[in-house]
């Protein structure tokens, strides 16, 4: 299974955005991209210049590619399945990935980051609908109940995980009862309930030409 292995704080520095990938170092004062703000690498700090179309484009599609952690294949076939879908590309595209059972662990505060609820899905730690599923690339549907397996329920990760999820909160069209472990997905999150910085008309430019 393909994932990148890098650093993650330099993808946020990168892309000029907290991108919220290391959990909760990411709202303490360790955070790399509050104290460097600025491009890595040796003349990170000396970019700049005129910016084409292009290179916007490109930007918006890899900071969204690195938001919900898929490689560039992966993200290309997403945008494919968006394309052929009635509606609006841009949002269909958003809305298949918000559907990754991944970032739905990671939504439901089963996971602090979506890297590590990729790591817990792909180890089996959850259900969906009483079936196993170790894969973070799952499509959710609405209605579909996520639960963490009763082995699972004691891990670290995952208690520290549900009682800092109130920092960033609960989506509305998701439903979590913490009791037993589970969430629901009530309904496709629209448009507007998706409120990270994204240009998804960017990138629907991109692929476009």
């Amino acid at each position: 299974m393909a994932r990148y292995t890098g650093p993650a704080c330099k993808l946020c520095r990168r892309e000029n955005l907290k991108l919220f990938l290391k959990g909760d170092r990411c709202y303490s004062d360790k955070c790399s991209f509050e104290r460097r703000p600025y491009a890595p690498g040796q003349h990170g700090q000396r970019r700049g210049g005129k910016i084409s179309d292009y290179r916007l484009q490109l930007r918006e599609k890899q900071k969204v590619r690195r938001i919900y952690g898929v490689l560039e294949k992966q993200f290309r076939r997403y945008y494919s399945l968006a394309e052929k879908r009635k509606g609006i590309t841009g949002t269909n595209l958003l809305i298949m990935l918000e559907r990754r059972l991944d970032n739905l662990v990671y939504r439901m505060g089963f996971a602090s980051s979506r890297r590590q609820a990729r790591q817990l899905v792909s180890h089996g730690h959850f259900t969906v609908n009483n079936r196993k599923v170790d894969i973070p690339s799952y499509l959710v549907n609405v209605g579909d109940v996520i639960q963490v397996r009763e082995k699972s329920r004691n891990l670290k990760v995952i208690q520290e995980a549900m009682e800092t999820v109130v920092r960033r909160g609960i989506p509305e069209w998701i439903e979590v009862d913490k009791e037993s472990f589970k969430g629901v997905l009530k309904e496709l999150p629209k448009r507007e309930d998706i409120t990270m910085p994204i240009q998804e008309q960017l990138i629907v430019e991109l692929y476009s030409k």
